[in-house]
Formats: C-alpha cells, structure tokens, sequence
C-alpha cells in the first residue's frame, strides 16, 4: 500500500471506485456493444460466421497477449502512464474498425483493441490495492464491480440502437468517442498511486525473475485459475448471444438486452453482497458460497435444458444466478492474488487477467462455436467450466491450508 495514499485521492471513495470503472468497462464495450450487429456486419463485409467470431477471438488472444506486459510496465513506470497510453491506443483502433472494409481489417484492428483495453483492468486491480488496506480494498473491489456492471448491461442496447439508426460503422465511431472521453477523465483525475520507493527496475532479467516467481507458484496459478475461468460459464452465454438468444429463445434483436440486465443484475448483486460481507466473515467461506451458488445452479441449467424445451421465461434466470455467485466471490480471490505478492501487485494483475483472458479466447474460438447449436450444449460447457475454477479452488485450499483464513480486515502475511 502507497503510504502517501491518504494524500492522493481526497474525495470520497466511491468516486474513484467509479473512475477505476469506468477503466475497466472498455473491455464489456468493445465486446458486447457490437454483438446486436454480428449479422448486420456478416452481411456488409461478406464474412462468414466463422469470420465474424474471429473478431471477437483476435481481441481476447490480443488482450491476452499483452496482459504480460501491462503490469509489469506498470510496476516499473507507475500506472497512470500505462493507462493512458492504453486509453490512447483503444481509441485509434476503434477509429480503426469504424474505417474498415473488409473483414480483415476489422479482425486487424479488433486485435489492436485487444491489446489495448487491458490496460484499464489490470492497473485499476494495482490502483486499488495502492491505495486501501484489505477490508477496505473489498469493499472498493465491490463497488468497482458494481459499476462495472452497468456497462455490458447498456452497451448492447446502445449498440442495437445504432445499428439499426446509424449503421454498424456508427457502434465503432462511438467507441472512438469514450476512448476520448476516458483519457481526458483520467489525464485531470487519476493520480500515480505507485510510491517511488515500490517501483521494480526495468530489465529483462527482474521481468523473468518476476514472471518466474508467480509463474512457478502453485498457489498464485490455481488462484488465477479459480477466478478467471468461472467467469466463462456466463461468458460464454454473451459469445454465442446471437444463437442463444436469437435462434434457441427466438427473441428479436432489440429483445436482446433482458439477457444482458439480468445477468448484469446478477453480477452487480453479487458485488454489492461481496461489499458488505467485507471485514466480516473469512475470505474463504465467502469464496465458498458463491462456488456453492454456481455449482446448485450450473446443475439445475442442465436438468432444465435436458427437461424442457428453451423458453426466454426460465432460460435467461440460471445465467443471472451464476453470475451473482461469481460476483460474489471473485473480489475476495482477486484480492488473494494481489497480496501473495505485495511488491509485485501489477505483475500479478497482469497474469491473472492473462489465464482469464487465455480462457476467454479458448472459449470463443474454439468452444462457443462448437456448443452454440445447442442449448443442452452451452448448459454442459457452462457447468464444466465452473467445474475447473472449483477443482482449482479446492486445490489450493489442500495446497495452502492457510489460504483465506485470516479475517478480510486483518493484513495480509
């Protein structure tokens, strides 16, 4: 923690929580704010599906690929100059995908976006802990989630809005638009929460020390494991949003946005319950409840898909309990990976988001469109990948009997 921190940031902590969230939401905007205009895209550049999934695969192998780089940068420069730069080079390529013409250059510059945008999440989880002490970070966690929230819940509604009143290109030419808008908010607010005496050198060989030490670390991959590839039994229900809910529950375009607010609502009443258990119970019983949520859940989606025929009045709830479950614990193992390794807090932030987004990529390129026929299909590979975050979780737990004891309040050892 910065010990300058009480000095950088005077206003009330919900505001930079808000800052910090708005960081992150360009990762849910450059995905679901284009989704209502897969077909419509299809169609204008004459790309197959398979083309059109790999817009979305080209920027989470992107946003994977320079998570390496992002934390570590950030732990040697400071973050504010890593954000803006990220910031900076999102808005050129959203600029970028609103001029394309061809699939090839959207798919060019969706990598682009990828390689950008993992700038805002990565550093926000660093910003946080500079700043608070770990009940308070919970607590912060929470309300950056809750924000974030709101963000995939309007994005595909602003995105189907436009395309139907402005075209495709306008979605892309709106992107551009809060790129510009997150950078000039960040320039004037954000500070540098990197105290000068906690910044690690810049080399090549404090780089592989440091991407050694939490790479070789058990303990370190299975927590990243138990956070990052969870998130894909909602996620890969947005990836496959265009047969799921187009063709299997038959709802219209402009209907698709009940999906996107429950689920949503699930993840921001996740967070809001994860806040207020901060400081209260042990980080692993809470962990606990939210696996316990998604398993009854996740099991509960596939006897109902194998039952009954796919109906928008059941279908979209399991989703939104997952995700309240998931929301419900996530901060609480972030927060673990973060103080495993205290002097390295943005390196950590960077591979965790690494195995997250590694499994995004997976997910969308190869599972989601192997599963999207089916509805008993996406309900099997949900559970599944539930199944290996809890495997993971219960691992480390043997592992390091330690893990999650000690009370969210007390400091981290």
């Amino acid at each position: 923690m910065n010990p300058d921190a009480d000095q950088l940031w005077r206003a009330p902590r919900w505001a930079l929580a808000a800052l910090l969230a708005l960081l992150g939401m360009l990762g849910p905007f450059s995905i679901d704010t284009y989704i209502p205009a897969f077909a419509g895209i299809a169609r204008a550049l004459d790309a197959s599906p398979v083309q059109m999934q790999q817009t979305l695969s080209a920027y989470l192998f992107g946003f994977a690929f320079m998570n390496l780089f992002h934390g570590a940068l950030a732990d040697s420069f400071g973050r504010r100059p890593v954000v803006l730069w990220g910031i900076a080079m999102f808005t050129v390529a959203s600029a970028g995908c609103a001029l394309s013409q061809t699939i090839g250059q959207l798919v060019l510059f969706r990598g682009l976006q990828g390689l950008s945008t993992g700038a805002g999440i990565v550093v926000s989880r660093a910003v946080i802990r500079d700043m608070f002490p770990p009940a308070e970070a919970q607590k912060v966690m929470s309300q950056v989630t809750i924000y974030f929230g709101v963000a995939p819940a309007i994005a595909p509604i602003i995105g189907g809005w436009l395309f139907v009143h402005a075209g495709w290109h306008s979605i892309f030419w709106f992107l551009t638009g809060v790129g510009i808008v997150l950078w000039t908010a960040n320039f004037r607010l954000l500070p540098e929460t990197l105290h000068v005496t906690q910044r690690q050198p810049f080399n090549v060989r404090n780089l592989m020390q440091g991407y050694w030490q939490l790479g070789s670390s058990p303990r370190f991959l299975l927590l990243a494991f138990a956070s990052g590839v969870p998130f894909n039994g909602m996620f890969l229900y947005v990836l496959s949003a265009p047969a799921f809910l187009g063709e299997h529950l038959r709802l219209a375009p402009t209907e698709f946005f009940w999906f996107f607010v429950l689920t949503i609502s699930g993840i921001m009443g996740g967070a809001w319950a994860s806040g207020r258990l901060a400081g209260k119970i042990a980080p692993r019983r809470q962990i606990r409840h939210g696996f316990v949520i998604m398993v009854v859940v996740s099991l509960a989606n596939v006897a109902a898909n194998f039952a009954f025929e796919p109906h928008p009045g059941w279908a979209l709830l399991p989703i939104a309990i997952f995700a309240f479950g998931w929301a419900l614990m996530v901060p609480v193992v972030t927060l673990l990976v973060l103080d495993l390794y205290p002097e390295r807090r943005g390196l950590a932030s960077s591979l965790q988001a690494v195995i997250g987004s590694t499994a995004n990529g997976l997910v969308a390129g190869a599972i989601a469109p192997l599963v999207m026929h089916s509805t008993r299909a996406l309900a099997l590979a949900s559970l599944a990948m539930m199944s290996i975050g809890l495997v993971a979780w219960v691992w480390v737990k043997q592992y390091a009997p330690e893990i999650g004891r000690l009370h969210a309040g007390h400091p981290a050892q």
